[in-house]
């Protein structure tokens, strides 16, 4: 008995190791092969201003961050187990330069302008990780994915589970056909789930599928990638135009594979003023956001505040900013407007659930805003984004003005 207890045992132990050698470059992937750039070396992608998110937010070992994080030991502040939502249902289409937008949670937003229905990183599963596991939603859709309008386009930030939903963009392409923009890598996950490349020939109307571009790469969402050429032939769809912009983030779907694809955020141009989606990202070198708006005058921003404190006190990450570095892109954008996302949805930090939108208003107040030009809205609410009219100038982030109690009292 106790030399078959042992041989079990001895196989365990070799085949244990055999995965430790085997699984990881099994579960590595080549998302994408291309010419090497400023921010990618022939294999991976990397942030060129600097790599700060590769160390866990902790500052200590990955293996106890991610063992304090699952059993909820490094003393997180109570979250509620589920938050009510009213979901909505949003009109068929909103045309002309009025704009409407509908927070349905996490990074996942509605815009609907210029005819068009535009998704950001749709997620309509229940948890935000492989096979089923991962956080787990504390707030239903706010809007029923049978009450979604028929989407145009879909931006897609990066392959992280909370952002890219495998399940729910193969939903929408066997319902809508919608064009998929993401950026570079990504496209090969998409394609793995029966959505075809995009055709990009410049007068295929019915052209639809993903659309991989790298940074400063930009496409019409009907049309081909040629702007000049596409106004010249009058084909931009309602004059919409999507261009990849720099973020500072990473990606990864595996433990294995990461930076293999590209993370980025978007611009949509419109004749009414553009729309900026940053996805996820860290602050990095807190230029990108002045790339975005050299691309013309942004009339909504759409930018993250959660998942900033991973210990107590922290305002923010290589990976993620918080409200006070969200303030810092809002300036940076000059933006006429702004929704925070990135919170309130799925778990991933330390930061108590209503941290994330106090610490905002406090951050806008302190920069000279109006709190309620960046301001939060529930999820499943619908909201009209006036047009774009000029901002007065804000005053310099001075952090003194956030030593307050409102802002210590915050966990």
């Amino acid at each position: 008995m106790a030399r078959a207890i042992g041989r079990v045992l001895l196989f365990l132990i070799v085949a244990l190791l055999l995965a430790i050698v085997l699984v990881p470059p099994f579960l590595d992937r080549v998302y994408y092969r291309g010419p090497v750039s400023a921010h990618f070396d022939g294999e991976r992608f990397f942030n060129p201003d600097g790599e700060d998110t590769a160390a866990p937010p902790t500052g200590g070992s990955r293996l106890g961050f991610f063992a304090r994080f699952l059993t909820g030991s490094d003393g997180r502040p109570p979250w509620p187990e589920s938050v009510p939502v009213t979901p909505t249902r949003p009109p068929a289409r909103v045309e002309g330069e009025r704009m409407l937008v509908t927070w349905i949670g996490h990074a996942t937003v509605l815009v609907q302008t210029a005819g068009l229905n535009i998704l950001t990183d749709p997620i309509w599963s229940e948890t935000s990780g492989p096979f089923g596991f991962g956080p787990r939603r504390v707030a239903e859709p706010g809007v029923r994915f049978e009450d979604l309008p028929k989407i145009d386009l879909v931006l897609v930030s990066h392959n992280h589970y909370d952002h890219m939903d495998l399940t729910t963009l193969k939903r929408l392409w066997e319902r809508d056909k919608p064009v998929i923009v993401t950026s570079l890598g990504n496209d090969a996950l998409i394609r793995a789930v029966g959505i075809p490349d995009r055709n990009r020939v410049t007068d295929c109307p019915d052209c639809r599928g993903v659309d991989a571009w790298d940074w400063g790469g930009g496409a019409s969402p009907i049309y081909g990638p040629n702007f000049e050429q596409a106004t010249r032939q009058g084909k931009l769809l309602n004059g919409a135009m999507v261009y990849v912009t720099r973020n500072h983030h990473w990606g990864s779907r595996w433990f294995a594979d990461r930076n293999r694809a590209l993370w980025s955020s978007f611009t949509v141009k419109l004749p009414g003023g553009n729309i900026f989606f940053a996805g996820d990202t860290g602050i990095g070198d807190g230029k990108w956001p002045a790339e975005a708006a050299a691309l013309g005058p942004i009339r909504l921003a759409l930018i993250p505040i959660g998942a900033f404190r991973f210990v107590p006190g922290q305002m923010g990450t290589g990976s993620h900013i918080g409200p006070i570095d969200a303030v810092k892109v809002f300036d940076g954008l000059n933006a006429a407007r702004a929704i925070p996302i990135h919170w309130g949805t799925f778990r991933l930090s330390y930061e108590a659930y209503h941290t994330p939108p106090r610490l905002l208003a406090e951050a806008m107040r302190c920069a000279g805003h109006d709190p309620r030009l960046f301001a939060p809205v529930g999820i499943g609410q619908t909201v009209e984004v006036p047009p774009l009219s000029p901002q007065p100038p804000a005053t310099s982030l001075g952090l003194s003005c956030l030593d307050s109690p409102a802002v210590r009292n915050l966990k």
